[in-house]
């Protein structure tokens, strides 16, 4: 029974075709060029905001007084 249990049944991580090194840094150099290009897009948004805005009439509050 314990036998069964300890049964490696995701394969022997030392032989076989070792692709998650190449495929783990593929996905990080994927993720870094992703936040590059989403902190360049974000910093240009902010460059065509105006420095101030017009200021804006504070909200109508409903009465709940009854």
């Amino acid at each position: 029974m314990i036998e069964v249990l300890a049964t490696n049944n995701f394969g022997d991580t030392r032989e076989g075709n070792g692709l998650a090194g190449p495929i783990g840094l593929l996905i990080i150099l994927v993720l870094v060029a992703a936040t590059i290009f989403l902190i360049r897009n974000m910093n240009a948004r902010l460059r065509r905001l105006p420095e101030k805005f017009p200021p804006q009439p504070p909200p109508e509050r409903p009465d709940d007084q009854e």
